[in-house]
């Protein structure tokens, strides 16, 4: 006899444990599988050498909804997210401020020790970054409504799904004349193209546009990044907008507290569960079967993969039109980020800023200038990966030294670009591999040179990698460029942006869907209310 559920949800990351959460929370009978041997996706911590704890993949957390963290009480359940204090951007001899003072750029999240840090580049600068500030904020503020929006089917005659759409028209309407002139900006230019409006200190403006680029195949000079920007300006903890953290534990320990949460709701969790194919009868789902040929039955089956893993690889061919699988096959992944993750005995010393000071304990930035970043899109352009990579340090121990044995460090490095395709006739990323980490580490010593004596372990993980072992098409952390042509609802392909799909009770409820990527959580909430809706079922 096959087993029998209100709701079966195929993947076990974050999004998929939210939906769970929910679902359950409203009395559905509800089953969570999970191919690996651990709940979470992209965000697990492992235990990769021996002693040493890694945020393998997505390693902070700045944009996780507020409202599932009190709905679900997470903390009750496990988790702690310890903030990140501020930036460190460190630069080479003679490339420091007018004004002297060290080469290196340092903002923290003291707002004032920052405007005196800014004055030693530019005064003018220093006065612009209140003034950005306050007006990113209000522009998070002003967007934030959309993150719990279900996008409009602009096909559709009913008029009902558009009113959200109205009342934030409304609200753009009321907003000043200059934040509506910026709010256009953010939707069309390049990250440095509005940075460049701002600022005239490189530095600065290469580590503010690097927010820009994150998860996609785009340069700090492309249009559309600017949105990126804001994307991840969104982000928040304890209502402090663009505040970052890292859970107590590793991005893992995050994924556990949904999953506890999810469970004590009544939902049931199975890993080492990978899906085969999703049942389909008459046009309608009827359940998955899994690799081992076991049957489960469901009354609606919500994906949190991505649509390419959703639509292509578990659905049989002639389930969905060839129009739909047309659009299906056009989304654009394209994915252009790597991990390089070390175990060390020693912290890196920045010959700007030399000691084991406060400015390792939040993000190291390896962002120079606008220059350097584009130059390393441009190798990605020609299908190599970065030779001067932009990457994104944290050193997770120094705020929680329970990730590696007493006196050592965990490091974890977010780098771009690492373009999943390679250019023809340079190998496969399994023959790049080992030479990816080199060019990450040699890119680290020019400012630390003594990053090769402390390395213990590393871990060296492409686009191919993040593949094989997430399921994430092509690698892309997001399940999908947060490309504009790919957001609201174009995502994740026009005419179904409702978690609806063309397979009457097959559900989306990942990151491909809207609002987007990042362990945020949105995706998740948002589908499960939308499927408890459609089902007459009222929400806990």
């Amino acid at each position: 006899m096959a087993r029998r559920y209100d709701a079966v949800i195929i993947g076990g990351g974050h999004n998929g444990l939210v939906s769970a959460a929910y679902l359950a929370r409203a009395g559905l009978k509800t089953l969570v599988l999970e191919r690996r041997h651990l709940v979470g996706g992209a965000a697990v911590t492992e235990e990769i050498f021996p002693g040493f704890r890694f945020s393998v993949f997505s390693y902070v957390v700045s944009l996780l909804r507020p409202e599932i963290i009190r709905e679900l009480q997470l903390p009750k359940h496990g988790l702690d997210i310890l903030p990140l204090d501020g930036t460190f951007t460190p630069l080479r001899p003679g490339e420091g401020p007018p004004k002297g003072g060290g080469d290196y750029l340092w903002r923290v999240n003291d707002h004032g020790r920052t405007i005196r840090e800014l004055r030693r580049w530019s005064a003018s600068d220093a006065e612009a970054y209140e003034e950005y500030g306050q007006l990113m904020v209000d522009m998070a503020r002003f967007i934030k409504p959309i993150l719990s929006v279900v996008p409009p089917d602009l096909t559709s005659l009913d008029p009902r799904p558009l009113r959200p759409l109205a009342g934030l028209a409304r609200t753009f309407q009321n907003l000043p004349e200059r934040q509506q002139a910026v709010f256009v900006q953010l939707m069309t230019m390049s990250a440095a193209d509005f940075l460049d409006q701002w600022f005239e200190t490189d530095p600065l403006k290469a580590t503010m546009a690097a927010s820009g680029i994150i998860g996609t195949f785009k340069g700090v000079h492309s249009p559309g990044t600017a949105y990126v920007l804001l994307h991840h300006y969104m982000g928040e903890i304890d209502g402090a907008f663009r505040a970052w953290g890292i859970p107590k534990g590793g991005t893992g320990s995050l994924s556990n507290a949904i999953a506890h949460a999810a469970q004590s709701l009544g939902a049931e969790i199975l890993t080492s569960a990978p899906v085969a194919r999703i049942n389909v009868q008459r046009g309608l789902a009827r359940g998955v079967v899994l690799d081992n040929g076991e049957e489960i039955e469901a009354r609606v089956v919500l994906s949190s993969v991505d649509s390419r893993r959703t639509f292509i690889d578990l659905l049989e061919p002639g389930v969905l039109d060839e129009e739909f699988t047309a659009e299906v096959r056009h989304v654009k992944f394209r994915g252009s980020s790597g991990k390089v993750n070390l175990a060390v005995d020693a912290l890196p010393n920045f010959t700007s800023l030399p000691g084991a000071g406060e400015h390792l304990r939040g993000a190291i930035s390896f962002s120079p200038s606008l220059d350097e970043m584009e130059r390393a899109y441009d190798d990605a352009k020609y299908g190599s990966f970065s030779r001067k990579p932009y990457i994104d340090m944290i050193i997770p121990t120094l705020v929680d030294p329970s990730m590696a044995p007493p006196g050592k460090h965990v490091i974890s490095c977010f780098v771009q670009y690492a373009p999943y395709t390679l250019a023809p006739g340079s190998g496969s990323w399994d023959d790049n591999r080992e030479a990816f980490g080199d060019a990450v580490i040699d890119r680290i010593a020019e400012f630390a040179p003594n990053i090769r004596d402390v390395i213990l372990h590393r871990q060296v993980l492409t686009p191919l990698d993040i593949e094989r072992t997430t399921g994430l098409s092509e690698g892309n952390i997001f399940q999908g460029e947060l490309s504009l042509e790919q957001l609201f609802f174009n995502r994740p392909v026009p005419g179904y942006a409702r978690f609806k799909t063309p397979v009457k009770g097959l559900w989306l409820c990942g990151s491909a869907t809207h609002p987007g990527g990042g362990i945020m959580g949105a995706n998740g909430r948002i589908a499960a209310m939308e499927v408890l809706r459609s089902y007459g079922v009222k929400a806990a």
